[in-house]
């Protein structure tokens, strides 16, 4: 069931979604060569526990931290810990916090110092490929409309686009009705609507689209061990029209 939200409970997520984009934007000036995952990890829980967050991923279902960090051919829900960043990496970072018991959500790919051209690309077209879906968040439009927008474009620059995991509604739930893939078929799925909030992911990779979940039970990656990106954003749409929430 697709839950819509009422314009005061938009408000409270444009501060749950503020928030993680200012813990992004925090993040991505201190990623660099000789850092590890789990320092990540520490300054954004430091961070959001001082502006009276809660992590949104920690406890969720098991998980025992406030960020996933997935690096290189880790798709997406790496496991931050004593890995150390290397120059020429490239690493996914995925936030959440929960303020007045609504969720915030997004990811940024982030490059760890100079990287390679081709990786460049990567991680540009996936970012791409999520504000063209974004642009589908109209009334009238539907579901796959967007999947089929990051589809079109990243398959178009040579890349494949991961199906085992997709975007979704959020609201009081991290994860909530309607799945939002990142492929589909133009002018299906359902009807876009006011009061809807989704978070939208695509997960772009350099090979083929398959990926595996290690024995951790959690980080997935490529199964051609190929690089992969993730940009993720929310979305409302308003009265007024889409606004995203989790940009500064």
């Amino acid at each position: 069931m697709i839950i819509l939200k009422s314009p005061e409970e938009l408000q409270k997520m444009a501060r749950a979604g503020r928030m993680v984009a200012e813990i992004l934007e925090m993040l991505k000036e201190v990623v660099k060569p000789g850092i590890t995952t789990g320092d990540l990890d520490r300054m954004a829980e430091q961070w959001m526990l001082k502006k009276g967050a809660k992590p949104a991923f920690k406890g969720y279902r098991g998980y025992q931290h406030s960020l996933c960090t997935s690096v290189n051919e880790e798709v997406v829900h790496g496991i931050p810990g004593q890995r150390v960043l290397k120059e020429g990496d490239i690493i996914g970072i995925d936030c959440g916090v929960i303020v007045e018991d609504f969720y915030g959500d997004a990811a940024r790919t982030v490059p760890v110092g100079k990287i390679a051209a081709p990786l460049e690309k990567l991680v540009r077209v996936t970012k791409e490929s999520l504000d063209r879906g974004l642009a589908q968040v109209v009334l009238g439009n539907r579901i796959h409309d967007i999947g089929h927008a990051v589809q079109e474009l990243a398959e178009k620059e040579g890349f494949s686009v991961v199906r085992d995991f997709v975007g979704h509604g959020i609201g009081r739930q991290l994860h909530e009705d309607p799945q939002v893939p990142n492929f589909g078929k133009p002018h299906t799925g359902a009807r876009l609507e006011v009061g809807m909030v989704l978070a939208i992911e695509p997960m772009v990779n350099v090979g083929g689209p398959e990926v595996k979940v290690l024995e951790d039970g959690w980080t997935a990656v490529t199964v051609d061990k190929q690089c992969s990106a993730h940009f993720e954003d929310t979305i409302a749409l308003t009265e007024k029209g889409p606004e995203i929430l989790t940009r500064v």
